[in-house]
């Protein structure tokens, strides 16, 4: 009985911890570091979805704008989602050491943590789901992976996380704005 109910738990333990893990690097990861102040400086524009377990399928389109001043990074978003509505966003990250990043955005609950990962970025913050009538909903855990392709577009896969297990994801390209010439 004893070791039915241990090996029960252990195989628990698994399934959870491999639900809630971090995305892995997407397979178009080109040669090049991601580095946050530069991969996402100056305007760019980001086409995605968001999709969850329970059938919902969101594309969207963003307009970004990043600045940089030395120590903090801002990230402006402006979203338009395929069914018309609209949002914005702004992320707010301090550089606290070398690679690591603490921040914030309208919507995060908490300190947003990123942090260099070799040719990757990661960042991993909460964030309060609005309710349909707008209130705050449930509390759900983004882990974001970042790279550059050998083509200088960003790749952004996030896992979204509800106690542990993977209940959604995001997926977008970014794509930086050409001046006019």
């Amino acid at each position: 009985m004893r070791i039915a109910l241990a090996a029960t738990l252990g195989a628990s333990v698994l399934v959870l911890s491999g639900c809630a893990t971090a995305p892995r690097l997407p397979k178009e990861t080109g040669p090049k570091t991601f580095v946050l102040e530069e991969a996402l400086a100056g305007p760019s524009i980001a086409r995605g979805e968001i999709r969850t377990i329970t059938g919902v399928n969101r594309p969207f389109t963003a307009k970004l704008n990043g600045t940089w001043d030395g120590e903090n990074f801002v990230l402006q978003e402006d979203f338009l989602f395929d069914d018309g509505e609209k949002d914005k966003k702004t992320w707010r990250l301090k550089r606290v050491g070398e690679g690591l990043y603490e921040g914030a955005r309208e919507d995060v609950v908490g300190v947003a943590k990123g942090f260099q990962d070799g040719a990757a970025f990661r960042l991993e913050y909460d964030i309060r789901l609005p309710k349909k009538d707008g209130t705050p909903g449930r509390k759900v855990r983004f882990r974001d992976v970042m790279v550059l392709t050998s083509d200088d577009v960003v790749i952004n896969n996030a896992t979204i996380g509800y106690f542990g297990f993977r209940v959604g994801g995001v997926n977008l390209k970014i794509t930086p704005e050409k001046a006019p010439s």
